[in-house]
């Protein structure tokens, strides 16, 4: 492991410990945790109270579509995107972080999860972790 890969997991894991001593899941609203490898992307609805998890998700088992979806040509909101230009297809990271946010919005909801705390696990919220935040946010979940 080089020094650099050293220094920035050390940091993550110490944004980890430092948020996780203000986050707790209660059974009415359990923790919604992320963990974000180089390839796949973890999710989970804890309580901590009982130290049980309620549902949980992954992309180790998703089949996506062969073919990426085509980009927007404007967004929902009507705004163009930087300079006018057509906004990028999504990255297969992203797909499959936008599939595990809906999978564990809908395990949340079959348990009767509605509301969660959202922890990101050290990772910023950025790319796929807000990817997976965000589709879990339009598929019911709530925070």
């Amino acid at each position: 492991m080089s020094k650099a890969t050293g220094t920035r997991r050390s940091a993550r894991l110490s944004r980890r410990t430092r948020v996780r001593k203000k986050i707790h899941g209660t059974t009415e609203r359990p923790r919604l945790s992320v963990y974000r490898s180089l390839s796949h992307i973890y999710a989970q609805v804890i309580d901590d109270v009982t130290g049980k998890t309620l549902a949980s998700a992954s992309s180790l088992k998703l089949t996506l579509a062969a073919e990426p979806e085509p980009a927007a040509e404007t967004p929902e909101d009507g705004k163009k995107g930087k300079k006018g230009k057509k906004k990028a297809p999504l990255s297969t990271k992203i797909r499959r972080s936008v599939e595990v946010g809906k999978a564990i919005a809908e395990k949340a909801k079959e348990n009767g999860i509605e509301t969660v705390v959202f922890d990101r696990n050290g990772f910023l919220y950025h790319g796929r972790v807000a990817a997976l935040a965000d589709a879990a946010r339009k598929n019911g979940l709530r925070f």
